[in-house]
């Protein structure tokens, strides 16, 4: 496990409905809070990149207006674009920009402010993640994507409906205690039921995909600052290492995939990686964030990072292995569907959540044990991009 370079600041907004400020001012607010973090001035920062999905940024090459605005001039600013996996990447680029030794602290920001739009421009956004030509023409969506994988799933690997809603009661168990979160009520099974005139969750969206499989939009923006190994134990009592990263990339047509029934093939590649250059095998890992805009999508990742066996993901559910004291915690800060999905500042989220928990630092979410590896999984599009970050004390 090679320890050269260490996150050793950590910041995220409050992950809101419709946030009132400028693009500036929400990207300031994960921008202090990682630098209070960190215990370092903008002196000591020495290049910058920005992450987000421009089709929803109202301001064109954003990373120049944020550097600018939270000091970060005249040194170099890049900005990251991998849809939903955004600032995953961002943290990936910054990784070997300070491994190659060009840098020695790099800011890493993810942000975006979806309410800019009206609901069906972001929808007819999301569609055109899709190909142009051959696909998104034909109306399909995000939720219509992931409901093909949750389709083959239930036919081959015995998948059901209270498969996917135990998902989102676990992400409500700790959206309830995640401050930061958008969504922040319990869940139940009177909430799925069809036949309940009250039921929330319940009206259908995708077959089989309901209201409460799908994870919400939201405006928000996270912060991870990074730094090699000197400078990282110079400024910080409490580093945390990276010790392996993986990524890789799919087919974006739907057609050029074999089998959805196995899901999405970005992640497993990514994890292999990971897990290659950690030295580490998946029941090493302690604590999980895995990307999860769909239920269906938490139950495939569990199976990608080799937590379960293909086809038997459902098991881990149904047995609350995922839960907090459970043999394998995931998501215990609520996952996207209970925080929200800002599509740039999601992968930045995550991995705070990780650092604090490696830290101890996670309050009433706090994984018991004092868990010195943690995993993060964050996927782009539909599985178009697949990253595995692994973290370690």
């Amino acid at each position: 496990m090679a320890k050269d370079v260490a996150v050793i600041g950590v910041g995220q907004s409050y992950f809101v409905r419709g946030y009132e400020g400028s693009i500036r001012e929400l990207a300031f607010e994960a921008f202090r809070e990682a630098m209070q973090d960190a215990g370092i001035t903008t002196k000591d920062i020495d290049a910058s990149v920005f992450c987000s999905a421009p089709e929803y940024d109202k301001q064109r090459s954003p990373a120049g207006v944020l550097a600018e605005y939270l000091g970060l001039i005249p040194q170099p600013t890049f900005y990251i674009e991998t849809v939903c996996s955004s600032s995953s990447t961002g943290v990936k680029v910054a990784y070997g920009m300070i491994k190659s030794g060009l840098h020695d602290v790099v800011v890493v920001l993810g942000f975006q402010k979806m309410s800019e739009i009206t609901s069906a421009e972001s929808q007819e956004r999301m569609g055109r993640g899709a190909d142009i030509q051959w696909e998104s023409p034909f109306g399909t969506m995000m939720p219509a994507y992931y409901a093909l994988y949750a389709q083959a799933y239930m036919a081959k690997n015995g998948l059901t409906h209270e498969d996917l809603m135990n998902v989102r009661i676990k992400s409500a168990t700790y959206g309830q205690i995640n401050e930061r979160a958008v969504y922040r009520k319990a869940v139940t099974q009177a909430d799925f039921d069809p036949n309940n005139p009250n039921a929330r969750m319940a009206a259908p969206v995708a077959w089989p995909l309901r209201v409460g499989d799908a994870c919400a939009n939201a405006d928000g923006s996270s912060c991870i600052i990074l730094a090699n190994a000197e400078k990282a134990k110079a400024f910080s009592k409490k580093p945390v290492w990276i010790i392996g990263i993986g990524a890789a990339s799919e087919a974006v047509n739907m057609a050029a995939r074999p089998d959805f029934s196995k899901g999405l093939r970005a992640p497993y590649i990514a994890a292999q990686q990971a897990y290659t250059m950690a030295g580490i095998k998946p029941s090493d890992v302690k604590v999980a964030e895995v990307h999860d805009c769909f239920t269906i999508a938490e139950i495939m990742a569990y199976e990608a990072l080799g937590f379960a066996p293909v086809g038997e993901g459902k098991q881990l559910i149904r047995e609350k292995a995922t839960y907090k004291e459970g043999r394998i915690p995931v998501n215990v800060d609520g996952g996207l569907l209970s925080k929200g999905h800002p599509i740039g500042a999601t992968g930045g989220s995550q991995i705070r959540t990780i650092v604090l928990q490696l830290r101890g630092e996670a309050g009433p979410m706090q994984v018991p044990g004092e868990p010195d590896i943690g995993l993060v999984h964050n996927v782009g599009g539909v599985g178009l991009y697949g990253n595995v970050t692994i973290f370690g004390r």
